[in-house]
């Protein structure tokens, strides 16, 4: 008897201690669990929100660099305008501010100034600024000094700096007057402000010049940081502890959070983008997918004490209604956790669409230049694969070879008109270079191919067959031929038989003849005008004529156009020939 009733007691005493260690075993697991999905979410989280912050600093950056070449082209463009140039030399100045006020609005620039020999403000978009004296400013300075425009940073009194594009205005080269154009950044300030990241823009020296924080401006990004408020011992301890859990490097602490550091070169005088991206969006996701794992688990454990009390009490009817209690339990569970994991999909999809609507937002204000010159080698390199994938199906590598060369020399192509971008407004002598006219004529009927044969328009060349040396940039030449050809191109596109003329002559000077038998010359007095435009919205921004008769000025030519008498519109590029004087071009 005694036996018997020693093995009853140790029954239950057996069962109570595997018990405890399936307990034990389930919290190990579950911690075990909890762990691994903090640390892979955590630098899955941590990763997805570094890409994001490249990506919106490579649109910040984007976003500069379009303010500034699309301001850069402004002081050329004002040192030319017949009206100003007539207001210096007579000094009547009384229609000259409101001259600069409508630039204004059609450029969006902040603020454009008209000085004259002696550093004074003869005329300005605010009439506050009239009579005041810049001579002593650096960007009155340096433009005298140069013949070309030159970019100054001003450090303004309001503890900010104003970005100032100037160039001086000469007649038979004595200088009558500066054109001041001020290019507004400060709107970037305002824009990155609204988004958590604090951003800031360095010099080449080092210096803050454009900080989402003001009181950053016109320090070091060192001396920025140490200016935030210092943490408490305690703060200090709670993020070092959450920096350990989270697996989160954080490079600073900013508004009291901890944030990721990337920096990214402006091409631009040297400057550099910093932005700081909190931590706190991939802290948040961690803990909700750690919150329901603990929360399913806690579940599963209530669960299991629910099941194991019950089956004491009855181990028949009560089994099997609490099998069908755990079963619809479990059917809620899958029903949130699926309603969560739509939730999520739902806004990954949004935050893609947003990224995708700022990546557009910002490239749009860049596509008036950059479509104009990068349409033409997209559509070859399109055309040279065709042919490559019908030469390797043929078997014929040796010539498809010859395709992908002629794609690599486009590619190289495509780079060097991207860098020539920000210099339309510039002279650009260091790329001038001896070159065959006739080359790069060929060269320009070789990007137009597609559209030619897509439009099955005639084509008739005339060219000596001697060399026709001229010193130029080659780059931006074609450019010039090329948009010639898209604009006979555009204007023999409701002419049943197109047909467009090139005839190459050389004499004293090398010309260039672009003849079509399209629609001809409405306005010829504001053809070259920058903006102005026959087509319809959406087909051209009237950049392309602007654009070419600024390179062939800056070539030594001209670029001069007239309707024959036959009907159709006739451009010439005049360019000197090798050999001569040519001021423009050394």
């Amino acid at each position: 008897m005694a036996t018997g009733e020693t093995r009853a007691e140790e029954t239950p005493r057996a069962a109570r201690w595997r018990l405890r260690i399936v307990a034990f075993v389930f919290l190990l697991i579950a911690a075990g669990v909890i762990w691994v999905t903090n640390r892979l979410l955590t630098e899955r989280f941590t990763e997805t929100t570094r890409n994001r912050a490249e990506v919106r600093l490579a649109l910040y950056t984007g976003n500069i660099m379009s303010e500034l070449q699309r301001n850069s082209v402004v002081p050329l463009l004002l040192s030319r305008d017949p009206m100003l140039i007539s207001a210096l030399t007579s000094r009547d100045y009384s229609q000259s501010s409101q001259r600069l006020i409508s630039y204004r609005d059609e450029i969006g620039s902040a603020q454009l100034l008209l000085l004259d020999a002696s550093g004074r403000s003869v005329a300005a978009t605010d009439r506050n600024l009239l009579g005041s004296n810049h001579r002593a400013a650096p960007y009155f300075v340096e433009a005298t000094r140069s013949p070309d425009t030159v970019f100054s940073v001003v450090e303004a009194e309001t503890s900010s700096f104003d970005f100032i594009y100037s160039r001086r205005v000469e007649i038979d080269r004595q200088i009558i007057g500066v054109v001041v154009v001020e290019v507004d950044l400060t709107k970037f300030e305002r824009s990155w402000a609204s988004i958590a990241d604090a951003v800031m823009v360095t010099n080449s020296e080092g210096r803050i010049i454009l900080a989402t924080e003001p009181r950053w401006r016109g320090a070091t990004i060192e001396t920025a940081l140490a200016t935030l408020s210092a943490p408490t011992a305690i703060e200090r301890a709670l993020q070092q502890a959450t920096a350990d859990w989270g697996v989160l490097p954080a490079d600073a602490f900013t508004r009291g959070e901890a944030a990721m550091r990337l920096d990214a070169r402006v091409p631009f005088q040297g400057w550099r983008i910093t932005a700081f991206a909190p931590y706190a969006s991939v802290r948040e996701r961690v803990n909700a997918v750690i919150a329901l794992e603990i929360m399913v688990f806690a579940i599963l454990l209530a669960a299991a004490f629910y099941y194991l009390s019950r089956r004491a009490q009855s181990r028949s009817l009560l089994f099997q209604r609490e099998s069908a209690e755990l079963r619809a339990l479990n059917a809620r569970l899958q029903r949130e956790i699926a309603e969560r994991e739509k939730v999520q999909k739902t806004l990954e999809v949004a935050e893609q669409t947003l990224a995708q609507s700022s990546k557009l937002a910002a490239l749009g204000e860049m596509s008036a230049a950059v479509s104009h010159e990068l349409n033409q080698p997209l559509a070859a390199m399109k055309t040279y694969l065709a042919g490559a994938k019908l030469l390797l199906q043929r078997r014929r590598p040796e010539e498809a070879l010859s395709s992908f060369q002629r794609i690599d020399d486009l590619i190289e192509r495509m780079g060097a008109i991207t860098r020539q971008l920000k210099s339309y407004a510039r002279k650009g002598g260091e790329a001038f270079e001896p070159l065959d006219m006739r080359d790069a004529l060929s060269s320009a009927l070789s990007m137009m191919e597609p559209q030619l044969k897509r439009r099955k328009v005639a084509i008739t060349r005339a060219v000596p067959r001697q060399p026709v040396m001229v010193m130029a940039d080659r780059v931006r030449l074609e450019q010039v031929i090329i948009n010639l050809l898209r604009n006979a191109l555009d204007a023999t596109k409701d002419v049943a038989e197109p047909t467009i003329d090139l005839i190459l002559s050389a004499g004293e000077t090398v010309v260039l003849t672009v003849r079509d038998n399209g629609h001809g010359i409405e306005d010829l007095e504001r053809l070259f005008e920058p903006f102005y435009t026959t087509k319809a919205p959406g087909d051209g921004v009237g950049l392309g004529l602007a654009i070419s008769s600024g390179i062939i000025n800056d070539l030594g030519g001209r670029l001069t156009a007239r309707n024959a008498a036959s009907g159709g519109a006739v451009f010439e590029v005049q360019l000197p020939i090798l050999g001569t004087e040519v001021e423009a071009a050394e």
